[in-house]
């Protein structure tokens, strides 16, 4: 089992859920309004269902209130893992 930390930007009130990937950010929008922490619970939601993992494996852990959060991806197996650097483009550190 292993953590990953990821940086995202997040986009609410979008026209429908997706993943941006550009050379320097990853982007998701979302259809929720950023009101009463609703993008957050959607964002958690969308990125369990899309990497298959628990809710409970992903926590914001900074950036609550912004629209630039710090995702950990929590005791996610490998496969796991590989799939989520891969689908957000996120460069390996090893």
């Amino acid at each position: 089992m292993t953590d990953l930390i990821v940086k995202l930007k997040i986009s609410p009130n979008a026209s429908k859920n997706e993943i941006i990937t550009t050379d320097d950010t990853v982007k998701i929008k979302l259809t929720a309004q950023p009101i009463e922490n609703k993008a957050n619970k959607m964002l958690i939601e969308f990125l369990s269902k899309t990497f298959k993992i628990p809710k409970t494996s992903v926590i914001i852990t900074k950036g609550e209130t912004s629209k630039e959060k710090t995702i950990l991806f929590k005791d996610a197996d490998e496969s796991k893992i590989d799939l989520i650097k891969e689908t957000l483009g996120v460069k390996d550190a090893r």
